[in-house]
């Protein structure tokens, strides 16, 4: 039986995407960012039974995957085709009706990344790119900075058309750059072992406290800062 275990841990993060598509369709980011948030919480602890019972497998990798690609590929997609779609609401031309579905860019760029994820050796043990969860948090974390902390200079900006495109083909680029970050999984939990995931942590901490959800793009930037750090 325990062999099932993270794989209906992986299912419960599917069934959260699967939420948050249709939520994301009908223009409320905010609760697709919820169930989001909670299928990468299952995300996480599907890899952390599976290691703890020592029942991983293939079907689990691909099982794992196809369940990131619904909600950390195609959500961030729709997501982003809805910002764009209301960046260009006002403006009359031809063009503005195309333009929304760059937003898809960050879903095909997933997919390809998840793809590549299962067959990269180099993979095991950090990651080569942004993994979708941490892009799809950072494409998240739009709707919710323009909600819930709302500033009539950073709505100006986060609106922005060229703003939104350019983050679309910042994101599409970094899932699959040569870029080499760490992944925060413990072998063990010793400091000596895990300066860098234990300092990522608490950084993080005191960012969400002081800049809520302005936070997430700042942790994000702090991950990928860190990750350049030499290891030795």
């Amino acid at each position: 039986m325990k062999k099932y275990i993270p794989n209906i841990i992986t299912l419960g993060n599917l069934f959260c995407g699967c939420i948050a598509i249709v939520y994301a369709v009908q223009d409320y980011p905010t609760i697709a960012a919820l169930w989001v948030a909670i299928g990468i919480f299952f995300d996480f602890f599907d890899g952390f039974f599976a290691r703890l019972l020592n029942v991983k497998s293939d079907i689990g990798l691909q099982l794992d995957s196809l369940a990131d690609m619904v909600t950390s590929g195609v959500v961030p997609g729709i997501v982003m085709y809805q910002l764009l779609k209301g960046s260009v609401i006002n403006i009359e031309a031809q063009w503005t009706t195309l333009l929304p579905y760059a937003g898809f860019l960050i879903t095909l760029s997933s997919g390809y990344r998840l793809a590549n994820f299962n067959i990269d050796t180099r993979q095991t043990s950090g990651f080569i790119g942004l993994p979708t969860p941490a892009n799809t948090l950072l494409i998240l974390s739009i709707p919710l900075i323009l909600y819930y902390q709302p500033n009539e200079w950073l709505n100006t900006v986060l609106y922005n058309k060229w703003f939104l495109l350019s983050i679309t083909l910042l994101s599409t680029y970094m899932l699959n750059a040569n870029l080499p970050l760490f992944a925060l999984k413990f072998k063990d939990y010793s400091f000596k072992n895990n300066v860098l995931k234990y300092i990522f942590l608490a950084l993080s901490i005191v960012l969400i406290i002081i800049c809520k959800f302005i936070a997430i793009p700042l942790i994000i930037l702090l991950y990928i800062g860190l990750s350049l750090i030499p290891q030795r």
